[in-house]
């Protein structure tokens, strides 16, 4: 198997609040979304938002409650100042206030908000990571 990821599906309680939110964050849909998947072209890979009761049945999980975390969706930015900044927006957008901007051991700074399904994103100013021209992330 190549090492590549190339979607990630985003089980929500209400499509259209959650493509709401997606977009007052200046995402732009893909004019393949319909009346039941709204796709965001994100870079080299795309982010789907699906109900989360046919993602559960499309993936034999019938009866299951999904519980949101276990990982992180991570936005890179370029600048350390940005990570504040893209906070305030998201947070002004409805999105939940996670974990405040903080400078890292590690030399970088990150902030974490919840979208309106509780999907946790990170957003990071990681200075040894550089994103590229097109905003592609390359590690070392």
């Amino acid at each position: 198997m190549e090492q590549r990821l190339s979607l990630v599906t985003l089980g929500v309680r209400d499509l259209g609040r959650a493509r709401a939110f997606y977009e007052s964050l200046g995402w732009q849909p893909s004019s393949a979304s319909c009346a039941g998947v709204c796709f965001f072209q994100t870079g080299s890979m795309a982010v789907a938002l699906y109900p989360v009761a046919d993602l559960l049945n499309d993936a034999g999980l019938r009866g299951v409650t999904p519980v949101a975390g276990g990982m992180t969706l991570g936005i890179n930015v370029r600048l350390r100042d940005a990570v504040d900044q893209e906070l305030d927006r998201v947070l002004s957008c409805g999105a939940t206030l996670l974990q405040a901007p903080a400078d890292t051991h590690w030399g970088g700074r990150t902030a974490y908000f919840a979208d309106p399904d509780g999907h946790p994103w990170e957003i990071t100013w990681a200075p040894m990571f550089p994103l590229g021209a097109d905003g592609s992330l390359r590690l070392p």
